[in-house]
């Protein structure tokens, strides 16, 4: 299954392909909202591994407007933002999971997983 990872950190995204390739997902990358929005008019994912902290705009401004466009491709928040009120903003705004960094790879793994699973 190939899944849209969306994060601006070069080392990290080199870390989440090799830790998704071995839990059996290929994965795409971008580093901007833009750049997402612009393979999501074009492409079809499995899942998006969505970071808010992007350089050109707040992640959860991209959540939002996949959301409006009736887009249900499951969303796993991947962000440093790891506050209670953050986890809810971020779930209330159509995040189908949410995971704080640092985290683990066979969690995320097992989550995104579990994402797929559903129907």
């Amino acid at each position: 299954m190939r899944v849209l990872l969306v994060e601006d950190n070069g080392e990290l995204v080199a870390l989440l392909k090799k830790g998704l390739a071995q839990g059996g997902f290929a994965a795409d990358s971008v580093g901007t909202a833009g750049d997402a929005a612009h393979v999501l008019s074009t492409m079809h994912y499995a899942a998006i591994v969505l970071d808010l902290g992007l350089p050109d705009d707040d992640g959860l401004t991209l959540l939002r407007d996949l959301r409006r466009r009736g887009d249900s491709t499951p969303v796993l928040v991947l962000t440093a933002r790891d506050g209670v009120s953050d986890r809810v903003i971020g779930l209330r705004e159509g995040a189908d999971d949410y995971m704080a960094k640092p985290f683990a790879m066979e969690e995320l793994v097992a989550r995104l997983q579990a994402l797929l699973r559903r129907p």
